[in-house]
């Protein structure tokens, strides 16, 4: 039998922050702007899984990225977001939004819609730095569709499973498993909704659905390189 590496972090285990006075609610997965744990920095190429809620008129003023993949998912509500390329889109459930920063661009993102706002938002480390930015959304991504990261070495899949169905773990050198609703059993482990796994060298590996579930899994085949 093949040996396989995991961790799971619960969704309580995430560190919380945002500005819940401003409407904004953010739960971190990796270290992220004043909170910082050597321990845990990135997994692979995947340096931030945050899932944020933005009360009606809430959002992030425009601000600057670069050298990063921004890969986002929304769950509920619209994303409005805007960039400095020109980009104007509103973003709902089902959608997959990538912004590649490249060398460097500015963007904001907001909830002008009349109900709460909820998305997970993922930050991948490019193969390549620099460049000019691009944009994508790719609309009403159906379920088992996968979505590849044209600027790193790794590949999106989402999982949308009835109580009881099961669906294969990618086999991969970093797979890494985040809940958006419902729970899962995988190898063993109950999931629930905000919990994630982080697998080395997966091999052989499926989830089964305890409840409806959504999951997002990110395969991932190599590690960043910087310089």
């Amino acid at each position: 039998m093949t040996h396989v590496q995991r961790s799971v972090q619960r969704a309580g285990e995430r560190f919380r922050g945002g500005d819940p006075d401003a409407g904004i609610e953010t739960w971190h997965a990796f270290s992220f702007s004043g909170f910082y744990d050597p321990d845990n920095v990135r997994f692979g190429p995947l340096a931030a899984c945050n899932e944020e809620r933005l009360a009606p008129g809430a959002g992030f003023a425009e601000h600057p990225h670069r050298d990063v993949e921004l890969v986002t998912w929304v769950v509920e509500g619209e994303l409005t977001h805007e960039d400095s390329t020109g980009h104007i889109e509103v973003v709902r459930p089902g959608d997959v939004q990538r912004l590649s920063a490249g060398a460097g661009v500015r963007h904001s993102e907001r909830n002008e819609g009349a109900e709460p706002l909820r998305f997970v938002q993922m930050w991948l480390t490019p193969a390549e730095y620099g460049g000019e930015p691009s944009y994508e959304v790719v609309r009403g991504v159906a379920d088992g569709t996968s979505y590849a990261l044209a600027g790193g070495e790794a590949v999106l899949h989402v999982r949308r499973l009835g109580a009881g169905e099961r669906s294969a773990v990618p086999d991969a050198p970093w797979v890494y498993v985040h809940v958006v609703r419902g729970a899962v059993r995988l190898d063993g482990e109950l999931l629930e909704e905000g919990d994630a796994a982080r697998i080395l060298d997966s091999a052989r590996l499926a989830v089964e659905a305890v409840s409806p579930a959504e999951l997002l899994m990110w395969e991932m085949h190599a590690e960043p390189h910087f310089g």
